[in-house]
């Protein structure tokens, strides 16, 4: 299997949220960790696929950091990282308003596969990535990157302090993932019919149709919290040097 072809993929980035549980004085995706802003290494990640044929971040039309990254870094970028200012009060609105915005213009055709990135993901792997490309050859309905639960999992009784009422069975559940890939037509079609929903597949799943998995890597972990800047700093420095995470045995 291949990934698309060059000109058959745009990527995404809803990159209009303001992080509120993050705690700080920027969104989180605007947060500097590894010499750069997450968002930057969240970008490059993407533009080391030749296949994309271009990133575009869709950013409110009043946010006042993305001026600064463009100033620093768009120059190397190019023509391949482009702004879009429409950006919404949600996830959903602000993928949805981006994808049509492209459709618009001219730029996606209903065919082309639409690679939605989270913003706040920057240790995306290039092997990760490639695996999603190849995964989309032939596939009727879209894919994510994804990762197995291999933790136990507690449902809380809901009190304060919280206590453990029951362990649920881990067996075939997964975390999702970004990038979540589908065709635009299709994307617009299931997030029109879904006006709640916390990623693409969801929205898409609610059609009735199963998007594909696909193996991902704990370096793709999403900045959230400021105690997850730490993770996110060994996630790139596991990635500049080649490394993996230490092996998990069953159980632990």
């Amino acid at each position: 299997m291949s990934a698309p072809e060059p000109g058959h993929c745009v990527a995404l980035l809803p990159a209009a949220g303001v992080g509120s549980r993050f705690g700080s004085d920027r969104p989180k995706q605007y947060s500097v960790v590894g010499g750069a802003p997450v968002i930057v290494h969240a970008i490059e990640a993407l533009l080391r696929a030749r296949w994309i044929s271009s990133v575009n971040v869709v950013v409110s039309a009043t946010d006042p950091f993305w001026p600064d990254v463009s100033r620093v870094y768009g120059q190397r970028w190019g023509e391949r990282v482009r702004r879009l200012d429409c950006g919404g009060a949600t996830r959903r609105d602000t993928v949805l308003a981006g994808i049509c915005a492209l459709a618009e213009a001219g730029e996606a055709a209903p065919h082309t596969w639409v690679l939605v990135h989270d913003a706040a993901r920057p240790g995306l792997p290039a092997e990760s990535l490639d695996a999603l490309g190849k995964a989309l050859s032939g596939e009727p309905v879209g894919a994510l990157l994804a990762l197995p639960v291999a933790d136990t999992i507690k449902r809380s009784d809901g009190a304060s302090p919280a206590r453990a009422l029951v362990t649920e069975s881990r067996n075939g559940l997964w975390l999702a993932q970004t990038p979540q890939a589908f065709r635009l037509e299709l994307l617009i079609r299931a997030l029109t019919a879904a006006d709640s929903v916390t990623d693409e597949a969801s929205a898409v799943e609610l059609l009735g149709l199963r998007p594909r998995l696909v193996h991902g890597s704990w370096r793709n972990a999403k900045l959230t919290l400021g105690s997850d800047l730490e993770l996110i700093a060994a996630a790139l420095d596991a990635g500049r040097l080649g490394t993996s995470a230490p092996t998990r045995t069953e159980g632990s």
